[in-house]
């Protein structure tokens, strides 16, 4: 597979359902919140709680997880994160009140908040360089590939399982632990750094780097509106305001994810020809003319071919994220920054599905018009954020370490 080893191929796959399985566990809530509402005897706005809190804790576990990784390597602490996101997921299905839900949502958002910093700098310390953008897409495609599993297991088993059984089927992410345990080998820029005694102290690298850090803050919280903006109550929207059933919706949110994994794969690609900034910024400002077609319009239809290609668009963009977080930080925090900040812009954004559902019932409840306000808006200021950055094609990491153990060598 695009002359990569076997270590590099497992590590790939290893990342890359890291990612879907976690993505899986956080998505199959947004299928399920009139479902919760309804049981609990509560309404739609109060469980979307539930999913401000898990994404506003995520900064604490990429903090956590990320330092732990940056010190005892990136595959242990990867494992540590799946049994403990999988372990909570169980946990939920058993929540005897809204109380207990929210809370384990919470506990739940921080075990989930180590895994894309943890899985992304596995895979990009490894990966060959010129397969960096590639690769970025393929990691970032687990997320819409998680989405797409938990649309295809709602719309198969809910019926049957109901909603507290969604959760359990939640913890599955578990059995990935013993193919990363044999098959998966750690970080060779991780090993490379730990021979060489380099520091790990974050601190001293946030002083430095504070309006870098502030920048990426910024542009990943518009990047997470971009993405929890598009999708958290679009099932809620299919079913509320169009009436369709769970198999429709299912449908629906099926194809608009195939979508999302192709757009993030052609665009990750197509950052290694264009740039990384090009690349987001045509992907983003792409979603502005679909938002009529994808809110507005009527039909299973027509609102499936608008959900289609906005979130071939939207995470079109998000494609780039990986390796263009990973190629920005310096390369002694690639464990713990690149999480970080993107977790710190998942807590900003955290307020989305709250906020979107406040506009949707103060407008006789339109989530159409809620979710078009808040993806037009960040794709423009998304653009505008990415044209003030730096482009990051071609920067070396994996044959950055060749050269410095080639250099090493000589000295001795």
């Amino acid at each position: 597979m695009f002359g990569w080893t076997s270590r590099q191929r497992n590590v790939a796959i290893a990342s890359f359902l890291s990612w879907t399985l976690d993505a899986f566990d956080f998505f199959v809530l947004v299928f399920l919140l009139s479902d919760i509402a309804t049981a609990f005897q509560v309404d739609i706005k109060q469980v979307t709680l539930a999913i401000l809190l898990t994404l506003a804790v995520r900064p604490i576990g990429a903090l956590l997880f990320g330092r732990a990784a940056e010190k005892y390597g990136r595959k242990p602490v990867l494992m540590v994160n799946i049994a403990l996101f999988s372990f909570f997921e169980l946990c939920t299905a058993a929540a005897p009140s809204l109380t207990v839900f929210l809370i384990l949502r919470v506990i739940y958002g921080i075990a989930m908040g180590g895994v894309w910093g943890v899985a992304s700098s596995l895979a990009m310390e490894t990966i060959p360089d010129r397969s960096r953008g590639l690769m970025s897409g393929i990691f970032q495609a687990g997320y819409p590939f998680g989405y797409l599993l938990a649309a295809v297991v709602y719309g198969l088993l809910f019926n049957v399982v109901g909603w507290r059984g969604m959760f359990v089927i939640g913890a599955v992410p578990v059995f990935l632990l013993p193919f990363i345990w044999f098959k998966v080998q750690e970080s060779p820029v991780w090993l490379a750094a730990r021979e060489r005694n380099e520091s790990t102290a974050l601190m001293p690298v946030l002083k430095k780097n504070w309006k870098l850090c502030v920048y990426l803050v910024v542009l990943m919280a518009g990047f997470n509106f971009f993405s929890h903006g598009t999708q958290d109550l679009y099932p809620t929207f299919l079913k509320v305001q169009h009436g369709f059933d769970p198999h429709t919706v299912s449908l629906i949110a099926i194809s608009y994810n195939i979508a999302s994994i192709i757009g993030g794969v052609f665009f990750g690609a197509l950052s290694e020809k264009i740039g990384r900034k090009k690349a987001i910024i045509i992907a983003a400002l792409l979603s502005l003319p679909v938002i009529p077609l994808w809110a507005f319009s009527g039909g299973s239809w027509m609102l499936g071919l608008g959900a289609f290609l906005m979130q071939f668009m939207v995470q079109g963009a998000w494609g780039v994220v990986p390796t263009y977080l990973t190629e920005l930080v310096p390369a002694n925090t690639r464990a713990v920054l690149p999480g970080f900040v993107y977790q710190l812009g998942n807590l900003i954004a955290s307020v989305n599905a709250t906020l979107q559902a406040y506009i949707a019932e103060s407008h006789g409840h339109n989530y159409g018009l809620a979710m078009a306000i808040v993806a037009g808006t960040v794709a423009i200021l998304i653009s505008v954020l990415v044209a003030f950055g730096r482009d990051t094609r071609g920067k070396a990491i994996a044959g950055a370490i060749n050269n410095q153990t080639v250099n090493d060598h000589a000295k001795v």
